[in-house]
């Protein structure tokens, strides 16, 4: 994989990340942290093979110019300018100005394959992509250039010479960028065929999420494979086939949480460790104001195999999260010795 595909990558999942709530937590914290078709999902979605485990996309403008991420800009002076150049100067893309939306998934490769890029990963960006300057970036840092059913993929070399991630544009302002087999794939729906809207199970999904600007859907065991998840805790959760989240930034945030167990006694297991969780979360905000309205704006719900979490926290809810973690990290520093 080059560095230049490699950045690519992680800053549009970063993007998705942020999106779906990693950017509330930094802000209330103190550390740094829709386009739609009427079938129901973005129209890229028709490049998602039909078995994907899963998918998610962000409306990647909306959230970069929301009076929320401003909020965050100037509560948490962070390096990302120096991330942003870096990025830049590898690839030509200003994640700034240049990206609209992004769609990402996971999907089985066979095994004989020649991908080193963990074998399963894609992102599809839709902006305005100089691909002149992008090839040219990626041929200095090792990338070489091949046909595939007419179209020029620029494909990254990894260690022993073999393919580790390849580059394509799959048409006038959309890219694709992940594993080569994937890209192949995606180049290979514009001629129609078998995509993720196809897939019933993960279209009903995908069609109840259509309310937020960044979400993810899939399978649960392929999240938890990814996520660094301690061996106790994990064999405690209850046994969860599906989930999805959805959320919606703009001047606040709200957020909703689904998770489809495999039968109903999983489904009352989950909902008692989570209102075990939120019990104790508003005990310790009791005597904290701000702290209460975040606590009481979480809702469960859900009925037989379904459990849902959601909450709707609007600018001015925010804006008191913000003061308070900003006078506790003062506080905090306060009581810092200071060097003789």
């Amino acid at each position: 994989m080059t560095t230049g595909t490699r950045y690519f990558v992680i800053t549009s999942l970063l993007v998705l990340t942020v999106g779906l709530g990693a950017g509330t937590v930094a802000y209330l914290g103190g550390f740094p942290t829709s386009a739609f078709s009427q079938q129901g999902g973005p129209d890229e979605l028709k490049f998602v093979p039909a078995d994907a485990s899963l998918v998610a996309f962000a409306d990647v403008q909306h959230i970069m110019t929301s009076g929320l991420r401003q909020k965050l800009r100037a509560a948490l002076p962070m390096k990302k300018e120096d991330g942003h150049q870096q990025f830049q100067s590898h690839t030509g893309i200003n994640i700034e100005t240049d990206i609209d939306r992004v769609v990402a998934f996971v999907a089985p490769v066979h095994e004989s394959s020649s991908s080193q890029f963990n074998g399963s990963a894609l992102v599809i960006a839709r902006g305005r992509f100089d691909a002149v300057k992008i090839e040219s970036l990626m041929r200095e840092h090792g990338a070489q250039v091949e046909d595939y059913q007419g179209r020029r993929l620029l494909v990254g070399i990894g260690h022993g010479g073999q393919a580790a991630m390849s580059l394509a544009f799959l048409e006038p302002g959309l890219i694709a960028v992940g594993a080569s087999q994937l890209v192949q794939k995606a180049v290979d729906a514009r001629d129609g065929g078998a995509s993720i809207l196809t897939n019933g199970e993960m279209m009903n999904f995908v069609d109840d999420l259509d309310s937020g600007n960044a979400w993810a859907a899939g399978r649960f065991d392929v999240l938890a494979s990814h996520a660094r998840i301690p061996d106790g805790v994990r064999e405690k959760l209850p046994p969860v086939s599906w989930f999805s989240a959805s959320t919606r930034v703009d001047d606040g945030l709200s957020a909703v949480l689904r998770a489809e167990t495999m039968d109903e006694e999983s489904a009352n297991s989950l909902r008692d460790v989570i209102r075990g969780g939120l019990a104790l979360a508003k005990l310790r905000a009791s005597s904290r104001p701000e702290l209460q309205q975040l606590t009481e704006s979480i809702r469960l719900g859900g009925s037989e195999r379904a459990v849902s979490l959601s909450f709707d926290l609007p600018a001015q809810v925010l804006d008191a999260l913000g003061a308070f973690a900003s006078q506790h990290h003062r506080g905090a520093k306060a009581l810092v010795p200071s060097r003789p």
